[in-house]
């Protein structure tokens, strides 16, 4: 995922613009009959995506120029003030952007009412993808817009607070068990041990360690034993004092928390690299695997794909565009510009030397799993975010059976 920390944040939030996008129909291909008329002659496409900031703003514009003058056709890059809304907006009006930002969270929202062309099959680079990211993007057994990149959580360690405690290398935690004991250990009057924030998009991980998931074969699963135990498991450690949420470290969010010293440790994707090395360069930190629950290995990923308007009247030179933008050669340019993970398998031997420190984002890959990408499961995720802020003092059983009933009403 290419955004900046808040922005990875928000993958549950402010969908109702897509959500309405899906009840009205979407654009007016809808009702016009049958395929919308190519244009002959050299293409002019308009991109829209949701920009961290920008270096990615300027490495997309560099790479549409790029395949512009290969090609002969025109690409224009704009960033969005509000990706959600400004898609809506030119959906409704009949002149959406030819190629635009999908999180995999809306993506059944827009293949629902046939708003974005259903392509990636196709694609000569379509088995290099990530499985876990062709899944996030398939719809009805349809793989509809090739994964334009990806982030994966990870524990990220301040060193100098590690070498404090007397901790070595031996001691990085591989289980919950031990996550625990480190994170108190790390504890002092004036830095928690661990810190995150409250929303499944972080503590979601747990669950998947614990064999757990929000949604499992098409059926609502909230409530199973498995994501109880992994919300006690966390309570646990907050009771104890070892884990402090970042709202509660005076920080709006935990990498703040975790630069300004608040924090000994962490849980964060590899959009941190470049937050330490803009904001917190002082920071000495390593970044390790996740530890094991009772099920192993889990972690989330994040990601968007390259969405095409199916109203497009360049259906063919946009596809001819994410080949380009998805190739293992561009990947690993934007990979350089802005930090992600190229979402191609064939970039991940290079990803891992140009970024030594940094492979226990890489290597988490394969146990890696998305937000469940269902019609309005993102907006059940919300209010599942809003019930988990009084996870401390809360009842994990009882937040869980809201979320459950939530996803039974829409699955």
């Amino acid at each position: 995922m290419t955004t900046r920390p808040r922005r990875h944040v928000q993958l549950a939030l402010a969908t109702t613009a897509a959500l309405a996008l899906a009840a009205c129909g979407g654009g007016s291909f809808d009702d016009g009959g049958g395929e919308p008329e190519q244009q002959s002659g050299p293409a002019e496409l308009s991109i829209l995506i949701g920009s961290s900031g920008p270096a990615e703003t300027d490495a997309v514009t560099a790479a549409a120029e790029a395949w512009s003058e290969e090609s002969g056709n025109t690409a224009t890059v704009t960033a969005a003030q509000d990706l959600n809304q400004q898609l809506s907006q030119g959906f409704a009006a009949g002149s959406p952007p030819d190629v635009f930002y999908v999180s995999s969270d809306l993506v059944a929202s827009y293949a629902e009412n046939g708003s974005i062309e259903p392509y990636a099959g196709d694609l000569s680079n379509a088995d290099d993808f990530y499985p876990n990211l062709r899944d996030a993007f398939t719809v009805d057994g349809e793989f509809y817009c090739a994964p334009k990149d990806f982030s994966t959580l990870s524990l990220i360690i301040n060193t100098d607070s590690w070498a404090a405690a007397g901790l070595t290398d031996d001691d990085v935690p591989t289980t919950w068990e031990e996550l625990s004991a480190i994170a108190e250990q790390l504890t002092t009057a004036e830095q928690a041990g661990l810190t995150t924030s409250t929303e499944y998009q972080r503590l979601g991980a747990f669950m998947a360690q614990a064999g757990g998931s929000l949604v499992t074969d098409g059926e609502a699963t909230a409530n199973s034993p498995e994501n109880v135990e992994a919300l006690e498991y966390v309570q646990s450690v907050v009771d104890a004092g070892a884990w402090r949420f970042a709202a509660d470290l005076d920080s709006g969010w935990a990498g703040e928390a975790f630069g300004t010293g608040r924090a000994a440790m962490t849980i964060e994707g590899n959009w941190m690299i470049g937050a330490m090395a803009a904001d917190y360069p002082d920071i000495n930190y390593q970044v390790a695997p996740l530890p094991e629950g009772p099920s192993g290995a889990g972690t989330l990923t994040f990601t968007n794909c390259w969405g095409i308007a199916a109203e497009s009247a360049n259906v063919e030179a946009a596809i001819e565009l994410v080949e380009f933008l998805t190739s293992t050669d561009q990947q690993l340019e934007f990979a350089s510009a802005f930090g992600v993970m190229p979402s191609v398998q064939s970039a991940a031997d290079q990803w891992r030397t140009d970024n030594p420190d940094f492979v226990a984002f890489l290597d988490q890959a394969e146990n890696a799993v998305a937000v469940p990408n269902q019609v309005g499961v993102s907006d059940v995720v919300a209010d599942l975010n809003a019930q988990l802020e009084g996870l401390g003092s809360g009842d994990p059983q009882a937040i869980l059976e809201s979320a459950q009933s939530n996803l039974e009403a829409i699955l």
